[in-house]
């Protein structure tokens, strides 16, 4: 009964401590980095097929290049025009090197949680190697930035990340960008990140969207 009792006491203050630090970790997002006068922050740029490796483009076009680096580009494992074009994108920069003591930048797949017509019963092992591949490129890449704007690829990524900064391992923030054609509702991936906290700042692009999702930030168009 003691044994009992002591485990129970136990387990309730590690559940106490857990929900504490979740709620601390959720507290700190969308205040100002802590890392503000580094000349360069590591970043990982989320690519997704067709329309969203388009606006990401756009978007890093108009980013601090030497700010933002070096730049690792992850994409799903059966994506590999994607990553051709952010090859594309890196080569016609002005800014083809890194600054001083970085990686140049690398482009990376990781395996899909879930493909299309999947059925869900089987996406739960999918999902779980999905996770333990977004492990093992988090603890290799290590970034202080992640910028996503939509594809489910960035789930597994932002989840691990999220972990991370709960057992005080590594801070990375997350910066989602929700697609411009996202008019009325945000995709299921801005969805979970909204509603799960995720995101240090979610970003969206049309002023009815924030209406319906206050905790957004509206930016107007970036694409």
């Amino acid at each position: 009964m003691v044994d009992f009792v002591s485990v129970s006491l136990v387990f309730v203050i590690a559940s106490t401590l857990l929900v504490v630090r979740v709620l601390y970790v959720i507290s700190q997002s969308s205040k100002p980095t802590r890392n503000a006068s580094q000349k360069s922050l590591s970043t990982l740029v989320v690519l997704g097929s067709g329309g969203h490796t388009a606006e990401m483009i756009n978007l890093l076009s108009v980013l601090q290049k030497d700010r933002f680096a070096p730049r690792f580009y992850i994409a799903a494992a059966t994506d590999n025009m994607s990553l051709q074009k952010a090859r594309v994108f890196e080569d016609a920069s002005d800014d083809k090197t890194s600054p001083k003591g970085t990686d140049s930048t690398q482009f990376m797949q990781i395996f899909r949680s879930r493909e299309v017509g999947q059925s869900y019963i089987t996406s739960v092992g999918t999902t779980l190697y999905a996770l333990a591949h977004a492990l093992w490129l988090m603890v290799k890449i290590r970034p202080q930035v992640i910028l996503c704007n939509g594809p489910g690829t960035c789930i597994p990524i932002c989840a691990i990340a999220f972990i991370f900064k709960v057992l005080g391992i590594r801070w990375s923030y997350i910066f989602y960008v929700e697609s411009i054609a996202r008019v009325k509702r945000l995709s299921l991936s801005g969805l979970l990140l909204y509603k799960l906290r995720m995101a240090d700042q979610l970003f969206v692009q049309w002023p009815q969207l924030q209406k319906q999702y206050p905790q957004a930030c509206y930016v107007g168009r970036l694409m």
